[in-house]
């Protein structure tokens, strides 16, 4: 275990190493911005949508065993804002970037792409993870403030259409209740989930074994381990900016 959190660890500190020095790939960072961020928010919208209106329901049914049914708007905002909307999202590029990104590299290797590259004097670090990653950093907050909205909008449609709130209220209280800090986790969140998401496909792509068997192992312990170190991430985070 440690020999393995130790592998990761170097394999971070390398990436980040080279994200600072020359040459760069302004081609590849551009198709990882398109692949990461603007093609993944179909999945990325549906799922907030979805949430935010049960979220909706739940939090009115459960407040009206006290009589505290007027919280709804107030408990979706902070709810989906501080918690459901980086982890869901972070879950969903977990599920859809990560396994792609160590498919696609895993199969390099298997087909011998990565020897190619070095024979031809790019790094692989270089060339496939630092585009990755750098584009991971900079649109998984935007898909988060993204689904952040959509979630909140699902509550609202739920709550004036079905729970008989009132539109304007509803979005008052909204506005009202969330805070500076709320927005700012959610988003810094959003960039440690994305760096994770990227980093665990690049790396068990890298590493995997050779033949269609070590492709698939590689494309799931990557899913796996970027959706536990989200989850653990987002409690380290959590306890950062609101611990008592």
């Amino acid at each position: 275990m440690f020999a393995s959190i130790g592998r990761v660890v170097i394999f971070t500190l390398s990436s980040i190493s080279h994200i600072f020095r020359p040459p760069f790939y302004p081609k590849e960072f551009a198709q990882q911005l398109l692949h990461i961020g603007y093609f993944s928010l179909p999945v990325v919208g549906l799922t907030a949508v979805f949430t935010g209106a049960a979220l909706a329901l739940q939090i009115y049914a459960g407040g009206a065993r006290f009589n505290a049914e007027a919280v709804v708007p107030q408990i979706v905002a902070v709810g989906m804002v501080r918690e459901l909307g980086p982890v869901l999202v972070g879950l969903m590029i977990a599920a859809r970037v990560t396994s792609s990104i160590a498919a696609e590299i895993a199969t390099m290797k298997v087909t011998e792409q990565l020897d190619a590259l070095t024979t031809l004097s790019t790094n692989p670090m270089k060339y496939l993870t630092v585009p990755r990653v750098l584009a991971a950093l900079c649109v998984v907050p935007i898909l988060v403030g993204i689904g952040d909205i959509i979630g909140i909008m699902g509550g609202y449609f739920v709550a004036t259409g079905r729970l008989g709130f009132n539109a304007a209220a509803y979005l008052q209280n909204t506005a009202d209740f969330l805070e500076a800090m709320d927005i700012i986790s959610s988003l810094v969140k959003g960039a440690a989930f994305g760096v994770i998401a990227a980093l665990m496909g690049c790396y068990y792509g890298m590493q995997s074994d050779r033949g269609a068997q070590g492709v698939g192992k590689a494309t799931k312990t990557s899913v796996v381990a970027a959706s536990v170190l989200i989850l653990a991430a987002n409690y380290t985070l959590t306890e950062l900016f609101f611990s008592a």
